[in-house]
């Protein structure tokens, strides 16, 4: 683990720092996950993702990547209010199935491991940066559902805000105030900034215009006349 990880000791709590290493593991697991796009949709020899879907999804990665750092507001212990950003993960999902979304989401999460990762112990970090990130790719399961794209992003935040919530309850118990469960504290602090934030997403989604500028981009996305595209909800 020394190889990935650096022990940072600082008023008797510990964490973790990545290291040049743990870098190069992260990179050579986001070029995995999109070969593991490529095989699973290929192996049967009826479908091949095209350079199409691979500039869309890797677009959509680097807005929600760049979107993520445009907070709204910050929770002092982490967790933010941003513009927009786990929209455009869930987005890929919606635009392409569950398999380009989880892998798509996957690549985000080891992205956001990057840039300032909080790391006290490996189960935690694949908790709140693998899993939890990972999870916004479920909306692909609603991609060709009438009102897909609303009900899978909203199951998107929620898979999020399962593994977050579950974080909290089994690596941060100790921040819940007296009196108050872990879980009920957990699911409260991650749901304000995520209950949040998909509603702004929500009400944004639902005007007219951008419903209609969606549909269009997904029709484009799929390279197919718009006549022919499943309907939004």
């Amino acid at each position: 683990m020394s190889l990935f990880l650096e022990k940072v000791t600082e008023d008797g709590y510990v964490t973790y720092n990545i290291t040049k290493g743990g870098y190069a593991l992260i990179i050579a697991l986001a070029v995995l996950a999109f070969l593991a796009i490529s095989y699973f949709l290929n192996k049967d020899g009826k479908f091949k993702m095209s350079i199409k879907q691979t500039t869309v999804s890797a677009l959509c990665l680097a807005l929600a990547f760049v979107l993520s750092n445009i907070k709204l507001f910050k929770l002092p212990m982490g967790g933010s209010v941003t513009f927009f950003s786990m929209f455009f993960v869930a987005f890929i999902g919606y635009l392409y199935g569950p398999r380009i979304g989880l892998a798509s989401a996957f690549a985000y999460g080891l992205l956001q491991l990057v840039v300032d990762p909080y790391i006290i112990s490996i189960p935690q970090l694949l908790c709140d940066y693998i899993l939890a990130f990972t999870a916004l790719g479920l909306s692909g399961f609603f991609y060709n559902k009438k009102g897909g794209m609303i009900k899978g992003y909203l199951l998107a935040v929620f898979g999020r805000f399962f593994f977050a919530t579950l974080s909290g309850v089994v690596f941060f118990a100790d921040y819940a105030p007296e009196n108050m469960s872990p879980l009920a504290y957990s699911a409260a602090y991650n749901g304000s900034y995520l209950a949040a934030e998909s509603a702004i997403t929500v009400i944004v989604l639902l005007i007219p215009v951008v419903h209609e500028a969606i549909y269009r981009v997904k029709a484009e996305a799929q390279e197919k006349e718009i006549r022919n595209q499943v309907s939004l909800g």
